[in-house]
């Protein structure tokens, strides 16, 4: 019998169930919600294995949609440390830290830079994070109702990839951190340890996601502090004014700007997946404030600090060859050994530890997009795909470690440019089509493919938005050609921008015409 023998009891006498419920904001359906209790029913594989799990507390729910009298997850706190540990580590302190040495720019132009582009990055993850109590929808189930039933399952891969490439990216960064306190210590080694600890933490699920983010970023960011101690007592800080002026100046920013805003709106595709348990009468307002604390104040603080000690690479040169030869651990390394000894090498490792924040919800959310590639995937268990998911970017991370790295990072720096073709889409259908109303929405029929659009515009859009990411990119091995008008030499990254403006316009005009023709 296989995993694919789901629950065909519960699966053939499920019928679609309205129940209206009056909240104060409008009548919510429950209707193709799914309880608890009936993952579990039958005498399928699927069943046992769900049966199995749930004596352990493993989240047995996948992407079935929550009823809201299982939506009872009563803390607001929790939903901003989720993202306030999500990034109050070394990854976001490493994109700060790329201000200097490839992009050229000084602190005051890196600074404004960081605090206004993370702005503008993280509004589609607050406002998206809305959506997951009102309509009790993961994030790319919801994405049904912008590319349609079998549209989505685009999207899905591409999620899927940006999950596991950037899980694969995170453990090797963390195992540099371990190797540059102990060079004995082999990259594999390092891999698995924060592997396997993020495994353990997704397997569970949301709950302990969420208890393990409410309380992980408070060593982390004490270590930082004291990053940021030791480093304004060293006296390395250089208030760099702009080290360029004119295009030069202007291709910088705008390069940096795209790795600083795909960093922070790279959320956006999982962003419901961490609310959907609060309950349906939750405030939006409240959701979106708790989100944008969260993420703005971690975002803004390490960034920032990475930036600064970037500086010090300017007239330092054991800094800078710290970080050559090591990247950010070697930098980081620089900043704290050499003054704390023993101790500063333990807050290394730590902060190479500080990488299972970032990886738990990559991990936790990969499942959700592979079980909505299909029927079949669907009826494999979350935490199996977990398993699988995390054996995969294992995979990927171990010989990376050692040949291609670079060529990995730069990979997962190209494919980030969906997320702007995404938020075309996504945007423009909600506030134009459905002008900004969640009554519009019939949450109901999520299953339903003649009920949601047909996606064909969206497909259509997604498309056109990859030609505008093309033409406006600027990467190491190719810059388009309006990216090449963008700045100096190197000229300007302007993808993300080129991306979401060809999306939008086009799904504008090609969604008019489909709609009209498919009258949904």
């Amino acid at each position: 019998m296989s995993l694919s023998n789901t629950s065909n009891e519960a699966d053939s006498s499920r019928k679609e169930i309205r129940t209206d419920l009056d909240y104060g904001i409008g009548d919510i359906s429950d209707g193709n919600a799914v309880h608890r209790q009936e993952l579990t029913s039958g005498g399928s594989v699927y069943a046992r294995l769900q049966r199995f799990a749930g004596k352990f507390g493993v989240e047995q729910r996948g992407i079935e949609r929550v009823p809201s009298d299982e939506r009872t997850d009563s803390s607001m706190l929790q939903v901003g440390t989720l993202w306030f540990s999500a990034n109050m580590v070394v990854s976001s302190f490493a994109i700060g830290a790329l201000a200097l040495p490839v992009f050229g720019l000084g602190f005051l132009d890196s600074a404004l830079t960081i605090i206004f582009i993370n702005l503008l990055g993280i509004m589609p993850v607050c406002f998206f994070s809305t959506f997951g109590p009102r309509f009790g929808l993961r994030q790319m189930v919801l994405s049904r109702f912008y590319f349609g039933y079998f549209g989505v399952k685009l999207i899905a891969i591409f999620n899927i990839l940006a999950c596991l490439g950037w899980a694969a990216v995170n453990v090797i960064v963390g195992a540099q951190f371990f190797h540059a306190v102990n060079s004995s210590v082999p990259g594999w080694a390092g891999i698995l340890v924060i592997a396997f600890a993020t495994l353990v933490i997704c397997t569970f699920g949301y709950k302990i996601v969420h208890v393990y983010e409410k309380w992980s970023w408070i060593p982390m960011f004490a270590i930082f502090m004291i990053v940021l101690g030791v480093f304004a007592h060293s006296g390395e800080f250089n208030k760099l004014l702009p080290l360029q002026t004119g295009p030069s100046e202007a291709g910088g920013v705008l390069s940096f700007a795209a790795s600083v805003f795909g960093f922070a709106t790279g959320w956006t595709s999982y962003a419901a997946d961490y609310t959907v348990y609060q309950p349906v009468d939750r405030s939006r307002r409240s959701v979106f404030g708790w989100t944008f604390a969260g993420l703005f104040v971690s975002l803004c603080f390490t960034e920032l600090l990475g930036a600064a000690i970037a500086t010090a690479m300017a007239t330092n040169e054991a800094y800078l060859d710290a970080y050559n030869d090591a990247h950010i651990g070697g930098l980081l390394a620089e900043v704290l050994v050499p003054q704390l000894g023993r101790f500063g090498e333990f807050c290394v490792v730590f902060l190479g530890l500080s990488i299972i924040g970032n990886n738990c919800p990559n991990a936790y959310s990969v499942s959700l997009s592979l079980q909505v590639l299909s029927e079949q995937t669907r009826r494999v268990p979350r935490f199996v795909w977990t398993l699988v998911s995390t054996a995969v970017y294992i995979g990927i991370a171990v010989p990376g470690y050692d040949h291609f790295e670079d060529a990995l990072e730069s990979f997962m720096l190209v494919i980030g440019y969906w997320l702007a073709i995404y938020e075309g889409v996504s945007l423009t259908e909600h506030f134009v089509f459905r002008r900004a109303s969640f009554s519009r929405y019939a949450p109901e029929d999520y299953r339903d493919p003649d009920r949601l659009p047909p996606g064909f515009a969206a497909v259509a859009a997604f498309l056109i938005g990859v030609v505008g990411a093309v033409l406006g990119m600027s990467q190491v091995w190719f810059t388009g050609p309006v990216g090449k008008l963008a700045g100096g030499e190197f000229g300007g990254d302007i993808g993300f921008e080129l991306a979401f403006g060809f999306t939008a316009v086009s799904y504008l005009g090609l969604r008019a015409l489909e709609k009209g023709y498919f009258r949904r």
